[in-house]
């Protein structure tokens, strides 16, 4: 029992060390942070769960600046945002029906790939969770109205004024999280996952069958990851379904940032 209490000590004062210590700052790097208030929110977000972090807009910096800013990082958040392309998972004859940015997306598939290398907790947001799907091999449905039919209704004029029923598969790391069977999410996309990619597991649904979140199938030797079709940094912070998932996600980058530091 010493022994044990003599090594979480040592933990606490290395935890310490490194939360006062400014070149030591927990640093999360964000896809896109700035741009409209609706960027923004997502730092508000995580700041309001641990003041201690650092949130870095990797957009509005050149390719190899925002690579470069990455390997400092300790946690990537892919936030929510326009299509990705099409010919991105071989539905080349779909671009016409997307809104693109090509810039984003060559960045943000880097970023996954370098995050993975890495091995530092990601977190994907609504387009944030679509790359994902498409950077490990899946598809997206293009347009769900035009391809699915529903009547879930998955976007409004007005964000933040559609809401549904989520149906959460128990067992699944969303499910520990929230610990909630269902609940209601703020829905804001008209696209979504089609054929979810092979490392990855389907955790939640709606009631037309779209997927609403993702994790590993296998998580074993990876980093964390979690993605959401919703946005819980729009939704009322108490929710379990937007607190749990952001408290996790930086309990996570704490715990990978400390345990590297550790090590050296």
């Amino acid at each position: 029992m010493k022994i044990k209490l003599n090594i979480l000590f040592i933990l606490v004062l290395v935890f310490l060390f490194a939360a006062c210590s400014e070149d030591r700052a927990v640093k999360i790097a964000l896809s896109k942070g700035k741009g409209s208030p609706s960027y923004e929110k997502y730092s508000l977000w995580l700041k309001s769960i641990n003041e201690n972090i650092e949130c870095i807009d990797l957009y509005y910096l050149d390719f190899d600046s925002a690579m470069k800013i990455l390997e400092d990082c300790d946690g990537l958040l892919l936030t929510g945002g326009p299509d990705v392309h099409p010919g991105r998972y071989d539905k080349l004859n779909d671009t016409s029906r997307c809104e693109i940015d090509e810039l984003r997306d060559t960045l943000e598939f880097a970023l996954i790939k370098r995050a993975f290398e890495k091995k530092i907790p990601v977190l994907g947001i609504c387009r944030g969770q679509q790359i994902l799907n498409v950077a490990l091999g899946g598809s997206l449905i293009v347009d769900i109205p035009e391809d699915v039919g529903s009547d879930v209704i998955h976007r409004c004029d007005y964000p933040d004024s559609c809401f549904h029923k989520i149906k959460i598969m128990k067992n699944s790391l969303l499910h520990q999280l929230v610990n909630i069977d269902d609940g209601i999410v703020n829905t804001n996309h008209h696209q979504a996952i089609g054929r979810i990619a092979n490392d990855l597991i389907s955790t939640s649904f709606t009631e037309d069958g779209i997927i609403e979140s993702v994790e590993w199938k296998d998580k074993a030797n990876k980093p964390f990851l979690l993605a959401v079709q919703w946005h819980p940094e729009r939704m009322d912070y108490k929710n379990p379904l937007s607190l749990a998932i952001g408290e996790t996600f930086l309990d996570n980058v704490f715990r990978n940032k400390y345990q590297k530091i550790t090590k050296k």
